[in-house]
């Protein structure tokens, strides 16, 4: 008879907050390393680099069966992450870190939105009202009219909605295969799906530059393993509220590192865009549905 595992709240509480701290420090690194290396090579580093750590999961590949049409779905999803994954660099060069860290969060909400179009999830009332409450916050933060809104903000905005795209293609292929496998062929279809666009405008990177793309690589997965410990510890209710600190150590690291200033738009908007997601997470857990919203992180590289 299996033992039902009891929930470690106190543990998920204190291993989502050290992931937060780990992707924060991703964003300083990315941040550090400029603009004259382009984004979809930078990005293009950081995973051909990370391929590295995945050879421990050699032997779980090997045992893999996909099929057809599995094997098409995660490519599917390498392409939109590459994407997400090249304008998230392109953002993160260009615009403030709690500008970038805010509107990230919007990726949740765009997969709420996917999963009624594309999964047959319902959208109740609550959820609508939810959602609209996100996509204000989106606009107090650009502010258009009001304030330029440049590139980097519009590269976020694409970032979030094709990340959205990869998390759920990610859901879909989670219930038919390893998650170790999931992980694997993120990395590889990933790494491939920049190969092109990184070749296509190449700028050979100084050691220094590969070193700290190297340290984005190590972080990033770090904090994907610390993230998965926090979510065996405990649900996602739990550990969704400790996610939403990122806003507070990207603005605290754009003050105190990078100069940024604080700007109380952005805080107000993310305020919107938090307490929506959180809203969610808790009424899927209230309904007891399989949980759709995902933690901030898990949409991210």
């Amino acid at each position: 008879m299996n033992e039902i595992k009891e929930p470690q709240p106190v543990k998920a509480v204190i291993w989502m907050f050290v992931t937060g701290v780990l992707f924060v420090g991703v964003t300083a690194l990315v941040k550090i390393n400029g603009t004259r290396i382009p984004a979809a090579e930078s990005a293009f580093l950081r995973y051909a680099l990370g391929l590295v750590f995945l050879i421990p999961m050699v032997g779980q590949m090997r045992k893999a069966r996909l099929t057809t049409r599995q094997h098409k779905l995660f490519w599917a999803r390498g392409i939109a992450h590459s994407c997400g994954v090249a304008l998230w660099f392109y953002a993160m060069a260009r615009i403030p870190i709690a500008d970038v860290t805010a509107m990230n969060y919007l990726a949740p909400v765009y997969v709420t939105i996917g999963a009624a179009l594309f999964l047959g999830e319902k959208l109740a009332t609550r959820r609508i009202l939810a959602i609209v409450a996100a996509l204000v916050g989106a606009l107090i933060i650009l502010r258009p009219g009001f304030r330029e809104v440049g590139a980097g903000h519009l590269a976020m905005l694409f970032a979030a909605v094709v990340f959205a795209a990869s998390y759920l293609i990610a859901k879909i292929m989670a219930d038919e295969t390893n998650p170790m496998v999931v992980v694997v062929m993120l990395s590889v279809t990933v790494t491939v799906g920049l190969t092109p666009l990184a070749l296509a405008n190449w700028v050979t990177p100084t050691w220094g530059e590969v070193g700290v793309l190297f340290a984005v690589a190590a972080l990033a997965t770090a904090g994907h393993y610390t993230m998965s410990i926090a979510f065996a510890c405990a649900p996602v209710t739990v550990t969704q509220p400790v996610s939403f600190l990122q806003l507070v150590w990207a603005v605290l690291l754009g003050v105190l590192v990078f100069d940024e200033g604080i700007d109380p738009w952005v805080i107000l908007g993310g305020a919107f865009i938090i307490s929506a997601i959180g809203f969610m997470t808790w009424r899927e857990a209230i309904l007891k549905r399989r949980m759709l919203t995902p933690a901030v992180p898990a949409t991210k590289f």
